[in-house]
């Protein structure tokens, strides 16, 4: 009797377990497709981007690899279409190692053709050649006729950035006769898009080019596409309409493209709106109109790390300045626009010898002669800016010969000064990277090496010691990786900051499910000497209430926020809606992170005020002129 009541409790035991396993993968394939309904349309980014870590932790538990790769895919395209192009290839790279150790070959094929995509915003033409061609192969060893054909489509596209036109619209050719034989419209607006860029610049007559990229905006509104594909295909109707030099039409394109990106809350997808709008102006000779457009364009292409067409915007505001007499300004944009360029041009020759490599059997030599005729084009633009300042000189002061002489030599004895200073700033910016670079590699060395001595202590106290100094590490791991990888070595942007080391913490506690960490707050930039000392500052208040705050596995939340009213101040707030406490900020532990705060907070001269009701929230008043 007892052994039948044992097999029975074992039953029952088993049988929960199995519900449990089933009752996970249905919530995670609930997440996988609410992502894949709502990646494209979403109107809360921070929802795509909270959804799709919480499918990755289940893909983690349950060994999932096709979850997993879903979710750091749609990590991706949450950090391609609202953070940072880095970020989005490091996810899509992971996606590209499962598919290739677990052999998908259609998963791992449609994986290159994104990562292309996304080396195409960064101008990373090498790498976007190579992935298409890997992809072709993947297609071809397969006989997948579909899968060829956009392939075509893709080589067309990064021949357009060759400026070899017509080879682009011979391999969009190929790739639309497969397409319309298997009657796959959404590959053929996306070829005929492609070609009909090409035909703008081929020599082709711009009627035919309206006419397909006509065909494509036709297609996407037959299918409800409204989003990027359709404003994509718009813009480049604009730019054919304005070389028809129907303006009207144009900028009414462009202004469509600017309307939807504002209701999208999509600030990048403003760039091609506003760059050809300028254009447009400058075609119109109304310069003063266009410089504002091109000057925001310029600073919105900074800011995403969209670098692909920043020369053409440099060059369009040296024009403006050149046009309205200030020859100073032309000249500083002139500059910028050639060293811009030449980087490109060394990008498409990288791009023709990888090329080369793979497909063909020319190489850097020829890519090298291709472009010396726009090398010379660049060196007579330049001529002749350097004549517009020396006549102004000339009308100005040619009564006082003799300084001017002086003046001059002096200004271009600066010249080269400030070119040796620009040469050894460009050389301290890269070796200053490295540095940062190295001590965030020291930094998680020593945060690892503190993980294995915490695993041999028995001790609680003393474990809880050292995994609070594994955060405070990370704390400052995190500032040095943000200095190497982001655009200013002098200043860190504290919101995404906030959300990477909050991030951390949570995992290294395990309580992504238990807490949830809000940055309410605008985007600020701080230097590195405030940055470092208030990230300490909040890794400790989150790794207090984390362990003191949310007892017997109680969910939370904790918000950080962090501002600055005026030059001189800085305010922090960061409150948990936990169990509170009497005093103190570490009731139960050594009082080390109770110090800690005490002498950060001095050394930023600031003050503190502790608040206990309904959780613990702590506010911090920074004098940043005065501070230590």
């Amino acid at each position: 009797m007892i052994n039948k009541l044992t097999l029975m409790l074992a039953l029952c035991c088993a049988s929960l377990n199995v519900q449990a396993q089933n009752s996970t993968i249905v919530e995670l394939d609930t997440l996988i497709i609410w992502l894949e309904q709502h990646i494209d349309n979403s109107k809360d980014s921070t929802l795509i981007y909270k959804t799709a870590h919480k499918a990755l932790k289940l893909s983690r538990n349950k060994s999932r690899k096709k979850s997993l790769a879903n979710s750091y895919r749609y990590l991706s395209i949450y950090h391609k279409e609202y953070a940072q192009i880095d970020s989005s290839l490091y996810y899509l790279n992971l996606v590209k190692d499962i598919y290739e150790i677990n052999t998908d070959k259609n998963a791992l094929a449609t994986t290159l053709l994104e990562l292309k995509t996304l080396h195409n915003l960064k101008a990373e033409y090498n790498e976007s050649m190579t992935n298409v061609y890997d992809a072709l192969d993947i297609y071809e060893s397969m006989d997948d006729q579909k899968g060829i054909a956009i392939c075509y489509a893709h080589i067309c596209d990064l021949l357009y950035y060759e400026n070899r036109y017509q080879e682009g619209i011979n391999y969009c050719d190929k790739a639309i006769k497969i397409q319309e034989q298997l009657k796959l419209e959404q590959d053929l607006a996306l070829s005929y898009r492609y070609k009909a860029a090409s035909q703008l610049f081929s020599g082709a007559n711009l009627n035919d080019a309206l006419l397909n990229i006509n065909k494509a905006i036709n297609i996407y509104k037959k299918n409800g596409e409204t989003g990027i594909l359709n404003m994509t295909a718009i813009n480049w109707r604009g730019n054919i309409l304005k070389y028809l030099e129907r303006y009207n039409e144009a900028i009414a394109d462009y202004q469509h493209n600017f309307d939807t990106s504002k209701k999208l809350g999509q600030e990048r997808y403003l760039i091609p709106s506003l760059a050809n709008i300028g254009h447009v102006y400058i075609l119109q000779s109304r310069y003063r109109e266009a410089l504002p457009y091109n000057l925001q364009a310029i600073d919105l292409i900074k800011k995403s790390g969209r670098t692909r067409n920043l020369w053409e915007n440099y060059m369009h505001v040296s024009d403006i300045y050149k046009a309205m007499g200030n020859y100073k300004k032309a000249l500083e944009y002139y500059q910028l626009y050639t060293m811009d360029y030449d980087e490109y041009q060394e990008t498409i020759v990288q791009t023709m010898e990888s090329e080369a490599q793979i497909k063909y059997e020319t190489g850097k030599m020829n890519a090298t002669i291709y472009f010396q005729d726009e090398k010379i084009a660049q060196q007579k633009q330049m001529q002749i800016l350097y004549i517009g300042i020396a006549a102004l000189l000339a009308i100005f002061l040619g009564h006082f010969y003799f300084s001017i002489k002086s003046i001059r030599k002096k200004r271009l004895a600066l010249i080269e000064l400030n070119k040796e200073l620009d040469a050894k700033n460009s050389q301290n910016e890269i070796l200053l990277k490295e540095i940062h670079h190295r001590v965030k590699n020291n930094l998680e060395m020593v945060k690892s090496l503190i993980a294995l001595q915490s695993a041999k202590l028995e001790d609680s106290v003393s474990k809880d010691a050292m995994l609070s100094s594994q955060n405070r590490v990370q704390s400052m791991g995190i500032i040095h990786q943000k200095l190497y990888q982001g655009e200013n070595l002098g200043s860190i942007e504290m919101k995404d900051y906030f959300i990477n080391l909050g991030e951390g913490i949570l995992d290294t506690f395990n309580a992504e499910e238990k807490v949830k960490i809000e940055c309410a707050m605008e985007n600020l930039e701080l230097d590195v000497d405030t940055a470092v000392p208030i990230g300490l500052i909040v890794n400790e208040l989150i790794t207090n209430s984390l362990k003191y705050a949310f007892p017997e596995n109680k969910k939370g939340n904790i918000k950080i926020s962090l501002s600055q009213n005026d030059p001189e101040t800085l305010t922090l707030k960061v409150t948990d809606n936990g169990i509170g406490k009497i005093k103190g900020l570490a009731p139960k532990g050594t009082g080390f992170g109770t110090q800690l705060i005490k002498l950060l907070t001095q050394q930023l001269n600031g003050d503190m005020v502790e608040t206990l009701d309904n959780g613990t929230s702590v506010l911090f008043q920074f004098k940043l002129n005065s501070a230590a």
